[in-house]
């Protein structure tokens, strides 16, 4: 039995250690390769997760710019819209505007027209009531700061009816002297043709006379008796309105008529002298520009 010396017993070992590191690499190499594939599947596993959350976010990204870009063409149409609209106002008010200052230009063209028309008839109206003074009985100044005159068709006083113009009278005179008297004023003593005339006439003289008669353009004639009026025409062809209807007299007195107020104006008319005190209803044709 020999004697081994230590580089035996080193070579003895030395396969042992070999042999013990083998298997340390491997499991080694086995605990690499597990983590590694458990670190490869878990990225897989963030990585798949990421991209489906990319994925939803890029959806919602795509919705949302979809939304913005139909919202961008609503905007662009309401825009467009609102311009348009803009324009048609602006035209309108060119328009309106145009419009408005012609029609001022021609009114201001008719004013002037107007004024110069309205400033000759002055001038004619002040030359005819100089050459003619009589047409201020017709037209008299009811404003004295500016002029302004007011025309009828009677004079000062009298009282319009149908085509007359009545006068009642407050002094008082025999039938005579009362047709001279309203002669000289243009007119006659009254003649009554009509029922409207008379009660015209009627209501008038109730509230003007107080009890008071009126002399009428009435007068029998002394030759016959027969009544007539002023103007020559004969009573019996016209309407009357006797209190008693007069016979023919014949007897040479001077009787006319006179309207006196009472109850009925059908009943109004009655006989007195001619000689009587009595105020009067004169009368004339009202005034035309004929």
């Amino acid at each position: 039995m020999g004697v081994n010396d230590g580089s035996t017993v080193l070579k003895e070992e030395t396969p042992e250690t070999s042999t013990d590191k083998k298997p340390m690499s491997q499991i080694l190499m086995i605990i690499y390769k597990t983590r590694s594939r458990n670190v490869v599947a878990v990225f897989a596993a963030n990585y798949s997760k990421m991209k489906s959350k990319l994925s939803a976010w890029l959806d919602v990204i795509r919705g949302s710019l979809s939304q913005y870009r139909q919202l961008a063409h609503y905007l662009s149409l309401l825009c467009f819209l609102l311009t348009i609209i803009t324009l048609l106002q602006t035209l309108c008010l060119v328009q309106i505007t145009l419009m408005t200052q012609s029609q001022s230009t021609l009114q201001e063209t008719k004013l002037k027209d107007v004024t110069n028309r309205l400033e000759k008839l002055n001038k004619s109206h002040q030359l005819l009531f100089t050459q003619f003074p009589s047409l201020s009985q017709y037209c008299p100044i009811t404003n004295s700061t500016t002029g302004e005159r007011e025309c009828r068709p009677c004079l000062v006083g009298w009282m319009p009816q149908g085509e007359k113009c009545f006068l009642f009278s407050q002094d008082r005179a025999d039938w005579i002297s009362s047709q001279y008297r309203c002669m000289s004023l243009g007119g006659a003593v009254a003649t009554i043709r009509t029922e409207e005339e008379q009660v015209f006439l009627f209501q008038t003289a109730q509230s003007l006379s107080h009890g008071d008669s009126y002399w009428l353009g009435l007068r029998s004639s002394s030759s016959d008796g027969a009544w007539q009026w002023s103007d020559g025409s004969l009573l019996e062809k016209g309407a009357q309105f006797w209190e008693r209807e007069p016979g023919k007299t014949g007897d040479g007195r001077e009787l006319c008529g006179r309207l006196t107020p009472g109850d009925n104006y059908r009943k109004s008319w009655f006989i007195s002298r001619c000689s009587s005190q009595m105020r009067r209803i004169c009368e004339r044709r009202k005034a035309t520009l004929q």
